[in-house]
């Protein structure tokens, strides 16, 4: 899948490094993290007296030009983000990281996830005062912290009281001028993991490929609830909303957020993956002469189906990495199409004369189904079966995914065979809710799987949460 289902945003942090490796091992970083978020970029850096920070909309290439870099101060701690969006126009100012100067100095803070009572919070701060210049939630979590800071000892005590207000999914980082600051939500819905180079260099990031990256030991997850906090002394951890809630990791992460090189809570994606697409196998079996992954997210539950229905495995489709993403979301439907040409390719001499089994992570509006196996038509295949490693969506995600619409998922308005005739398919089937939850280990993982079965991990108050929406500030609020 390429630009249906979006996961907002990753994050880094990095402290204790030579000032000189900072910033570049920060833009490394960024690097690793590009496909959890395509719109925007940023980094925060501190030399313990300022922050200095740069972001703009783009990849992470187009923002981060090498003058750019000669321009960033050198120093000693930094934070950095990459993200999505919900809405086609975007506002360079509402990139993370986001700066805020306050009565106790300056931090910095990036954000991936959602709230879900952010109209409340921010309510409460407007009418105490507060002027907000984005849609946010970062910026609605930065001003709870700063407020609870005033009153606390340190920076790490005011986010373990801020994080007693904020319900939702979050992954955060907050940069101080001498420390750096990690903090997980208690249901730990997104992934963050901590890892360290030698002894006096640590970061944290949303995914362990970044530390491979970077030459890094990955030490372990940051569990859910857990505030992190590196200084010069080493590394601190509080407990205090940690083993309060029930895990509850977005099942996302193993089926398409996460990069296949990446382990979540000790289990490899790509071995998870591989085992779904060969239990897809077994509850969909098809007669066909080659199976085909959708790049990236697609490819490992390919090959595991591959591997246990016999059915050779092909690469057939070709994925361009590098197309703007201003060009796929122009409105002009004509260009959309181009650059939707220019992104993705079919291999015609594999294609040909084939029976093709066409594996994808998930079907949210169809049009990408759609749209590839028009490509794979084209391309000469006789038939094309549709499996989806994942079961169907039907459900709206509160949490920070482009899963935000009820009335426009496929699947909660057409039955199988009706999805299977609208996006071209010979056949179509979905791996089952039970089926994924008995993978091995995975029921031990604590997941969330509520776009599937409504079975949120909280209660949810539909009214408040799209009553954030209502704030008109030129686009939707995201982390």
């Amino acid at each position: 899948m390429f630009h249906e289902l979006n996961e907002e945003c990753g994050v880094f942090g990095i402290y204790g490094a030579d000032e000189k490796m900072v910033v570049e091992l920060t833009h490394l970083a960024l690097y690793a993290m590009q496909h959890r978020g395509r719109v925007g970029a940023g980094m925060a850096v501190t030399d313990s007296e300022t922050i200095y920070s740069y972001k703009d909309l783009g990849l992470v290439a187009d923002v981060f030009t090498q003058p750019v870099l000669k321009k960033i101060k050198p120093g000693k701690i930094a934070i950095a983000h990459v993200r999505n969006s919900r809405k086609a126009v975007v506002e360079r100012f509402a990139a993370q990281p986001l700066v805020m100067r306050y009565m106790k100095g300056s931090m910095a803070l990036a954000n991936n996830g959602a709230l879900i009572n952010s109209y409340d919070l921010r309510s409460t701060l407007e009418h105490d005062g507060a002027m907000f210049q984005t849609s946010s939630d970062a910026e609605i979590m930065a001003y709870v912290v700063a407020r609870k800071r005033v009153k606390s000892g340190s920076i790490e005590e005011a986010v373990v009281e801020a994080m007693g207000d904020f319900r939702g999914a979050y992954s955060m980082v907050l940069l101080g001028r001498h420390k750096l600051v990690a903090a997980r939500d208690p249901r730990g819905m997104r992934p963050l993991s901590l890892g360290r180079i030698g002894d006096d260099c640590w970061m944290v990031a949303s995914e362990t490929c970044v530390f491979d990256g970077l030459g890094a030991e990955f030490v372990r997850d940051v569990d859910p609830g857990e505030v992190i906090m590196i200084d010069e002394k080493g590394v601190h951890s509080d407990r205090t909303y940690c083993d309060k809630e029930k895990s509850a990791l977005c099942i996302y992460e193993y089926v398409y957020f996460a990069r296949p090189d990446s382990v979540i809570k000790g289990r490899s994606v790509h071995e998870v993956r591989l085992e779904i697409g060969k239990l897809l196998s077994k509850e969909h079996p098809v007669e066909a002469d080659i199976v085909c992954g959708v790049p990236d997210s697609g490819i490992s539950a390919a090959i595991g189906y591959s591997l246990a229905s016999g059915i050779p495995y092909g690469t057939a489709l070709i994925k361009n990495k590098y197309i703007s993403q201003a060009h796929l979301r122009k409105d002009d439907e004509k260009i959309q199409e181009l650059a939707l040409n220019c992104k993705l390719n079919v291999l015609e001499a594999v294609i040909r004369g084939k029976r093709v089994i066409l594996v994808d992570d998930s079907i949210i509006k169809g049009m990408t189904a759609k749209y590839i196996i028009s490509l794979l038509r084209r391309a000469g295949a006789t038939e094309v079966h549709l499996r989806i490693s994942s079961p169907p969506v039907f459900n709206t995600c509160y949490f920070g995914t482009t899963i935000n619409d009820r009335g426009s998922l496929i699947t909660s308005t057409m039955r199988v065979e009706e999805i299977c005739e609208a996006v071209g398919a010979d056949s179509l089937g979905f791996v089952s809710v039970d089926g994924i939850h008995s993978l091995s280990g995975m029921e031990d993982v604590g997941i969330c799987d509520a776009c599937f079965t409504g079975n949120y991990p909280m209660e949810i108050d539909e009214r408040e949460y799209y009553s954030k929406y209502d704030f008109k500030f030129g686009e939707q609020p995201t982390t």
